[in-house]
């Protein structure tokens, strides 16, 4: 099969189209034509070799497409597929491939009529955001979120998945030009970013607001632990930002009665957070009817995998950038 292979840690120049041997499934596995995929973040440190091992020379972390071969035969061939994590692009083939083979427990089963590179810009960004505000945040009907990095992919799914479950959204851009998208996707107030942004909050929310989901890391952390109320949450999903150590004395420097946890995408299909959790096909619904606006950013042919790096890194995309075979 054809695969994009990263050549040796570097620039996204570092990618070459090679023939490797198709991945044959074993118990528990399944294999799937990939049709499309959605480009993510992480991907960028893998290619780098700043990811934390194992890495595999065919990175991706996610894809859509159709059942090749199931051996346990739970999946007929040519069934519609999501496939996200269980090791893809880590210790075993990713989805930058004509195949990948993968965990039966990191598999959706879908029925829907969206194009594949629609279907693309779903899994990843919005099982991730569904993790994040049901799972650690808990919104309800009536809460006040503030999604910090809205126009990330998956900001905007916290948006959109948000807004749909009767939640007032706040969020925050670095450029004043996406104020109005961020505005047509749900968010009933939009700062342009900072990193000081709790002042403003407490302003208009005295008492402090229901929860933060932070998308830029390390840097903004403190601050957006500043906006919630006691008893809140701040879920901590991304580093847009960067990655710095993050120093303090947590008896003067933390508030209290304010919950603080972390979510990452690779702990999707594991036995503490099983795909069961999410209602993919309740997801990929809702974009096809309209009430998620799920559109991908950018477009790019399999090989143009660099180029879509390129615009990633330039951070330029403000969406998800999705691959078609």
């Amino acid at each position: 099969m054809q695969a994009m292979v990263i050549n040796q840690p570097g620039g996204p120049e570092q990618f070459v189209l090679r023939d490797i041997p198709t991945p044959v499934p074993e118990k528990g596995e399944v294999l799937i034509r990939v049709k499309a995929f959605g480009i993510n973040r992480a991907e960028l440190y893998m290619r780098k070799g700043t990811w934390f091992p194992p890495i595999s020379p065919v990175t991706g972390i996610e894809c859509v497409g159709q059942v090749e071969y199931d051996p346990s035969g739970s999946l007929a061939p040519g069934q519609t597929v999501a496939a996200i994590m269980g090791g893809m692009g880590r210790d075993r083939t990713g989805s930058y491939a004509e195949y990948t083979c993968v965990l039966l427990s990191n598999v959706f089963r879908l029925e829907t009529n969206l194009s594949w590179e629609h279907l693309a810009a779903i899994p990843e960004s919005y099982a991730t955001a569904w993790s994040c505000l049901f799972g650690n945040i808990g919104i309800e009907a009536g809460n006040v979120l503030f999604v910090r990095g809205g126009t990330s992919a998956l900001g905007q799914a916290a948006i959109n998945v948000a807004k749909q479950a009767g939640v007032t959204v706040l969020t925050s851009t670095r450029s004043e030009s996406n104020v109005k998208f961020l505005e047509t996707l749900g968010a009933a107030h939009v700062l342009i970013e900072n990193g000081q942004l709790s002042k403003i909050e407490r302003e208009r929310y005295p008492d402090g607001i229901d929860g933060v989901l932070d998308l830029l890391g390390d840097s903004t952390m403190m601050d957006s632990l500043q906006m919630v109320r006691k008893g809140g949450h701040v879920c901590m999903a991304g580093f847009l930002a960067g990655q710095e150590p993050v120093s303090f004395a947590w008896a003067t420097s933390l508030p209290y009665g304010v919950h603080l946890s972390a979510f990452a995408s690779f702990s999707l299909g594991t036995k503490e957070f099983p795909l069961s959790d999410i209602p993919m096909q309740q997801i990929v619904d809702h974009v096809a009817d309209g009430s998620y606006q799920a559109r991908p950013a950018q477009i790019f042919p399999f090989e143009g995998i660099a180029d879509a790096h390129r615009l990633m890194e330039a951070n330029r995309a403000n969406g998800k950038i999705v691959i078609v075979r």
